[in-house]
């Protein structure tokens, strides 16, 4: 891996995804429309329940899907064949996707929690700061999933297709739901498996404690441990076409 031929492969991803207006609307005006929502819909009390988690949970889902089909989007069109052609390593090419959608993921995490608690009166008891955090975490491990995961599709909509696979079953036991401590013991083990978990627990820790505990910090780096994890795998499935 060097850093030159990692920030070269970011910077051609970040100048395509300038003329791609359709997916940078995907990344930061569909989060904060769903926020908004959710907003309008409920209660004060209620949002606070339901909106910090979400707000992690809406960067994850958008990143997965954004990047998996980004990524495939590459093997169909031939970029990805003469990219591995050419003196790059895979790691290069998965990290510079991950630094240049890891950006988009900054910016989208800036942008709702702003919103969040700004507008839409978020009542978070920690520092914001805090919350913004777990949402760049969460929209990096949507990344590395994304990666991850178009090594194994072959078309756009298989790609797609692993969402309801990968990531309904950790929206239905991350604690949202039902909470985690109430489940049935063999999906309590389950859940303590799943990276949605902990960061829904991030979350929980950041809106019913004014200080930054240890708990959140350890459910932060379960989930950056699970998308360093989710990069490395990327890097070792990524397959060319021909051998």
């Amino acid at each position: 891996m060097t850093a030159a031929r990692t920030a070269a492969t970011a910077r051609r991803v970040v100048q395509q995804l300038q003329h791609d207006h359709r997916t940078v609307a995907l990344i930061l005006v569909v989060p904060c429309v769903l926020m908004g929502l959710l907003a309008w819909m409920l209660s004060s009390a209620d949002f606070n329940q339901y909106g910090a988690p979400l707000l992690g949970i809406f960067p994850l889902i958008v990143m997965f899907l954004t990047t998996s089909v980004a990524t495939l989007r590459e093997r169909e069109s031939g970029t990805l064949e003469r990219l591995l052609s050419m003196p790059i390593a895979k790691v290069d090419f998965v990290f510079g996707y991950a630094l240049a959608f890891g950006l988009l993921g900054v910016v989208q995490a800036l942008v709702v929690s702003g919103l969040a608690v700004g507008p839409f009166g978020l009542d978070v008891a920690g520092p914001t700061w805090a919350l913004i955090v777990v949402a760049v975490v969460d929209a990096l491990l949507g990344t590395a999933l994304g990666l991850f995961v178009s090594a194994f599709a072959k078309t756009e909509f298989q790609a797609v297709q692993f969402m309801p696979a990968l990531i309904l079953p950790q929206l239905l036991l991350c604690g949202i739901v039902v909470p985690r401590d109430e489940l049935p013991t063999v999906l309590r083990w389950v859940s303590d498996l799943l990276p949605m978990s902990y960061a829904v627990d991030a979350m929980t820790e950041v809106m019913t404690s004014s200080a930054v505990t240890a708990e959140f910090w350890l459910n932060v780096g379960i989930v950056a441990l699970f998308m360093a994890v989710g990069l490395a795998l990327g890097a070792g499935t990524l397959r060319r076409r021909t051998p």
